[in-house]
């Protein structure tokens, strides 16, 4: 008999999630996030679930402290439940839609899909994609609806084709990860530092025939362009067929999940694809293993809700 995923004792007890957590970003015993110790570390009887109290420096904390989930009100079990929906959603899963299952406000949800999308963005260390041996594909796309489906005091006849639609680029690894950014033009200015930064130059890199890639692309080991004006898309292993994949799930979650996407939190949910494809179930990562590594990056990552309405970097 199938058993649901979303039966786990963690999913609906408040002890046990935070157990969960714990085995999760503690796995070799609790770690004060005040000093950094890991003596003399004792739980506080008595006291709220999941509370301890550091040796070291006599502070008491939990798990959630330093992390994403610090000062919510929102029951740790809900999160988890949240985590899980939104990481075993191919395409997402939109925050009203949240709201409704864990039974929450909409507001309350739109801010927890906000707080676990900053928990799966990549890391400032990471290292670059691709190396010796490596191919990486890189792509653009436009996101935004068409003109002719805005209310008629919104629509401007001057946008035609990619004008007044959000850009985005994004690098493929194949059978590895995506990384993609929304930015302001296709032009080598814009894409060099993100190909120089996320990149490896040992790479063999392959893109269509647009003038940004041509200066960036003669630093790489091998650069090959395929002539999409030409209607030519692949020759031999020269193509661009990954990056269009992960576009294709982009914009059917955009479109079809989301509907509506703002520029100011554009860079979010592009986090949110970029981890679903880096973590998905073709590199032998299931549902359980990617709701727990999106959930340590939740670390070290505060986000208030004033801080979230008012992010309009990318």
């Amino acid at each position: 008999m199938a058993v649901s995923a979303l039966s786990a004792k963690f999913f609906h007890d408040e002890k046990a999630a935070f157990g969960w957590l714990e085995s999760v970003l503690w796995p070799h015993g609790p770690v004060c996030p005040r000093c950094g110790g890991l003596d003399r570390i004792t739980v506080v009887n008595g006291a709220r679930t999941g509370l301890w109290r550091c040796g070291p420096c006599k502070r008491q904390f939990t798990v959630t402290v330093g992390t994403v989930f610090e000062r919510s009100h929102v029951k740790l079990h809900l999160w988890l439940q949240a985590a899980h929906l939104l990481c075993s959603s191919k395409k997402g899963m939109s925050s009203l839609q949240i709201s409704r299952i864990l039974g929450v406000t909409y507001k309350t949800a739109w801010f927890m899909t906000h707080r676990l999308r900053a928990a799966m963005s990549l890391p400032p260390e990471a290292a670059q994609m691709g190396g010796d041996g490596k191919v990486i594909e890189a792509d653009t796309t436009y996101v935004g609806g068409k003109e002719a489906n805005k209310h008629v005091g919104k629509r401007n006849p001057k946008n035609i084709g990619g004008a007044g639609k959000a850009i985005v680029h994004v690098l493929v690894e194949r059978g590895a990860g995506a990384r993609s950014h929304h930015i302001a033009d296709v032009s080598g200015k814009t894409l060099r530092p993100i190909l120089a930064k996320h990149a490896n130059a040992q790479s063999s890199l392959m893109t269509d025939t647009h003038g940004g890639y041509h200066h960036i692309g003669k630093t790489f080991a091998r650069h090959e362009m395929v002539d999409h004006g030409r209607d030519e898309y692949v020759r031999g292993d020269a193509y661009s067929n990954s990056a269009e994949s992960f576009f294709a799930i982009l914009k059917r979650g955009v479109y079809g999940t989301f509907h509506h996407v703002s520029e100011a939190h554009l860079h979010r949910y592009l986090a949110e694809f970029d981890f679903r494809y880096s973590n998905r179930s073709a590199l032998g990562i299931g549902d359980a293993e990617r709701t727990a590594n999106a959930l340590r990056g939740i670390v070290g990552k505060r986000l208030t809700y004033r801080v979230s309405l008012g992010a309009g970097a990318s």
